[in-house]
């Protein structure tokens, strides 16, 4: 099943991605995750796992993984 999810940041100590919203991904039956960054200049990556993309993407908590499934 593929699930889908987006980052949400509170803070963007980069001073690129902005906050709020800032990239729609999905996690792919083998673990794998596509991410779509929705900045100015969009881009598309692809990650072996949730654990790397939040090891690169996650600046120390100001950026969360809101999966679109468990949303209230």
């Amino acid at each position: 099943m593929i699930r889908t999810f987006h980052l949400f940041r509170e803070q963007d100590p980069g001073g690129v991605s902005g906050t709020g919203k800032v990239a729609e991904r999905c996690v792919l039956s083998n673990g794998c995750v596509m991410l779509l960054w929705l900045t100015k200049v969009a881009s598309l990556s692809l990650f072996s796992s949730m654990e790397n993309l939040e090891r690169i993407h996650g600046h120390k908590g100001f950026t969360k993984v809101v999966f679109d499934d468990e949303q209230n």
